[in-house]
């Protein structure tokens, strides 16, 4: 069985509009991403990485081209299976964490479990492992108004990992953050992924953070390099 828990073979997308003339976002992508490794998707803004990450984590279809996740081709297969390997396999974060206002951290992480079919016991349990792992622990009972950026943000990671994805997908997840606390954040990540064997792609604008990954793809025109 390959390590390829995420593999685009000749993705290409177009959107149109309202223009007279298609606009190609994706050329002919072809990209894998393995068990364990983090990849850095590096691209000016509107050069179609957003589009390229909802693609990959079955958000939006290509209109040519295949899309496999953990060696199961999702190509033409339907709603119900595409929903159903989203939620079980995939993990998103952005740039702004999106928790739940009126829930605390532990339970903005508690909740996917439970919608997954979770006891509640296992889900409160994976919720305060998670948290500890990225040193937000102490927080658990704190509502997100209470924490900080960099807080929020690890618990949108751990969120993201509640339900013990293949693969993470992060779209400029230390975008709107400062410096130290991008770096805290992102170390966070690191360990995540190296602890569970995790596969992730992040797109991010930060050259310096790009580099500390295992490997970096350019998206340039529609075309990855």
């Amino acid at each position: 069985m390959s390590d390829k828990v995420l593999r685009l073979s000749g993705v290409s997308k177009g959107y149109n509009h309202g223009l007279p003339t298609e606009v190609q976002v994706l050329r002919g992508v072809d990209l894998s991403v393995a068990a364990g490794e983090i990849v850095a998707l590096v691209a000016p803004s509107g050069a179609g990485k957003s589009t390229l990450l909802h693609i990959a984590g079955l958000l939006d279809t290509p209109d040519t081209g295949r899309v496999e996740i953990a060696g199961e081709d999702m190509t033409g297969v339907p709603d119900r299976r595409r929903t159903a390997v989203r939620r079980e396999a995939v993990g998103f974060v952005y740039q702004f964490h999106h928790l739940l206002p009126e829930f605390t951290a532990a339970e903005n992480i508690v909740l996917p479990q439970l919608a997954n079919g979770a006891p509640r016991r296992e889900a409160e349990a994976r919720a305060a492992t998670l948290l500890d792992s990225v040193g937000v622990g102490p927080r658990a009972t704190h509502r997100p108004a209470a924490l900080s950026g960099g807080e929020q943000q690890r618990v949108a990671f751990c969120r993201a990992m509640a339900n013990a994805p293949k693969l993470l997908l992060a779209d400029e997840p230390t975008g709107n953050l400062d410096p130290e606390t991008s770096d805290r954040v992102f170390a966070a990540l690191m360990h995540l992924v190296r602890d569970t064997g995790l596969a992730a792609l992040i797109a991010t604008h930060n050259l310096e953070l790009a580099a500390r990954m295992d490997r970096q793809v350019a998206l340039d025109q529609g075309v990855l390099a």
